[in-house]
């Protein structure tokens, strides 16, 4: 019972890797840890991965495919969680989208084609970026995705199409998460729960877009793992020639959270007052999301536990302690 994950250095991939050992899994954890943000945070969320004797690493990009296809051999199931994230930063370097979320989805892919009937699931991470600039409220995996406003969402979207092509050629079970503004310890320091709180606690000015006026299901990251491990765990859903379907599903909180309680909320686990830079939309960027996760909570069972009012404490206290 051994699972590749990839990503395994990352906010998610991390938390995801402990559950999995925690529950007796064997994971081979795969990682370029490139230097998209400090590589010292994934080396420290690496360090308590490695101290499990059932977690082996693999230092490498998924974008080559002999790396991929030699971590995957003889696993059973696969968490696919390695990306290049982030919509603005899709604007700079447009390349390292291709690379990791194209390339790199289609060589896991391939892994998984390799695997045949060894391979009992693939659970990979979409985003709820797909949904665009959608205006009809919460975001349903039945709406229409085929205007994305970013390049990060085309490729999340792209990332959707070749494995239900792959889940109809080679009869792959599939399973796509969109996640929805996940937070929480060991975050990535490029997501606003990071930046606000490290610009608060520094004196310095926030950047709060669109004037403040935006929305967001904020998800913790232990109902995130929650999902992931409920997924991974369930049986493949079949058509009536009995071939794997491919499924994609939401997981976020249900709760669209105005951006400025957000940010009170930080202001009140640090005792520390924002000072707020407004400034106006930025390309790619949406001003609403909200997601619809009947489907998740019929299928699989999925219940979000963790409102923000308790997800930002538990967030800041990480990073007093990471930080000093």
């Amino acid at each position: 019972m051994t699972v590749l994950l990839t990503g395994a250095a990352g906010f998610i991939g991390m938390h995801v890797s402990l559950a999995l050992l925690n529950r007796g899994e064997r994971v081979v954890g795969i990682d370029n840890l490139n230097d998209y943000y400090d590589v010292s945070l994934k080396e420290a969320r690496l360090a308590h991965l490695t101290s499990h004797e059932d977690f082996s690493f693999v230092r490498g990009d998924i974008a080559d495919l002999s790396t991929v296809m030699a971590a995957g051999r003889g696993v059973d199931r696969i968490v696919h969680l390695a990306a290049q994230a982030g919509v603005r930063y899709s604007l700079e370097n447009p390349g390292a989208y291709i690379q990791a979320n194209i390339v790199g989805h289609m060589n896991v892919l391939e892994v998984a084609r390799s695997l045949g009937k060894e391979l009992r699931q693939m659970v990979y991470a979409s985003s709820s970026s797909v949904y665009g600039a959608n205006t009809k409220l919460p975001f349903s995996v039945e709406d229409q995705v085929d205007k994305p406003v970013s390049l990060y969402a085309a490729t999340k979207k792209s990332d959707e199409l070749m494995s239900n092509a792959y889940a109809v050629t080679y009869g792959i079970p599939l399973t796509g998460l969109r996640f929805f503004t996940v937070y929480g310890p060991w975050g990535r320091p490029d997501m606003s729960a990071y930046i606000f709180t490290r610009k608060i606690v520094a004196g310095e000015p926030i950047p709060v877009f669109n004037h403040g006026d935006m929305q967001r299901d904020f998800t913790y990251v232990d109902d995130i793992v929650a999902g992931v491990l409920a997924v991974l765990d369930l049986p493949s859903k079949t058509d009536d020639k009995g071939k794997p379907i491919h499924r994609v599903y939401n997981l976020g909180n249900n709760q669209s959270e105005p951006l400025m309680r957000f940010i009170g909320l930080i202001e009140d686990a640090l005792g520390t007052e924002a000072q707020i830079d407004f400034q106006p939309m930025q390309p790619g960027d949406v001003q609403v999301t909200y997601a619809d996760i009947a489907a998740s909570q019929r299928d699989f069972g999925f219940e979000p536990k963790t409102p923000i009012d308790v997800g930002i404490p538990k967030f800041v206290r990480w990073y007093r302690e990471y930080h000093g």
